[in-house]
């Protein structure tokens, strides 16, 4: 497969990579552009499965942001892989400014007043949000009681606003990385379909041949 390591990496490797890729971030995206470059489908396609993956990083969908950007991407006929790909725009360094800027244009929207301190502990809120789900969860198998008043203040004053303000700015953020992709794509695409052409032409020119 062309995705599959050779070499195993522990759990810890992997948290540790997810907050400083080995070689720097400079080397990640390097070997991400490699890996977009070479997907066997077409510029658009790849493009429109880029901006699946663009559009749900700007969403609160915090840890489904790869399945999101696969739903999406089927939903416009883009490629999976790609969306998978775009879902990075929402990465350690760009995760604080995207949520920060999804909060604040959401209460503008809906007309909220926004809390001191609420974009600084939004960490915390989902944290605190998941908290509360596992609980309910195991809370149907046993004797303790569900408790859904702390999952309410949160999708009222966390999940909702930065999903209404998120959407703007991701939706323009995805429509720039199509029309950035597809060119870039298709370039690469038309060179390396010349350089094989003439390679194959080299080899089958006879021996001796001018």
């Amino acid at each position: 497969m062309v995705f599959r390591r050779r070499d195993r990496r522990s759990p810890w490797r992997l948290v540790a990579e997810a907050v400083y890729p080995r070689g720097g971030w400079g080397r990640a995206l390097e070997y991400i552009k490699h890996r977009l470059r070479r997907l066997p489908d077409s510029p658009e396609k790849i493009g429109r499965g880029i901006a699946a993956g663009v559009l749900i990083s700007f969403t609160p969908f915090y840890g489904f942001h790869f399945l999101g950007g696969l739903l999406i991407a089927w939903a416009i006929r883009g490629n999976f892989i790609a969306s998978m790909i775009g879902t990075f725009a929402n990465n350690f360094l760009t995760l604080v400014p995207i949520s920060a800027m999804a909060v604040g244009l959401g209460y503008w929207m809906l007309g909220m007043e926004l809390q001191q301190g609420m974009v600084e502990g939004l960490g915390h809120a989902f944290g605190e949000a998941w908290n509360d789900l596992w609980h309910n969860f195991w809370a149907l198998f046993g004797p303790e009681r569900m408790e859904w008043g702390g999952l309410r203040d949160f999708f009222r004053d966390v999940f909702w606003p930065y999903l209404v303000g998120g959407l703007g700015p991701g939706l323009l953020a995805a429509l720039a990385s199509y029309w950035v992709t597809v060119p870039l794509v298709r370039a690469y695409q038309a060179a390396r379909r010349k350089a094989l052409e003439e390679r194959l032409a080299e080899r089958l020119k006879p021996p001796g041949g001018g």
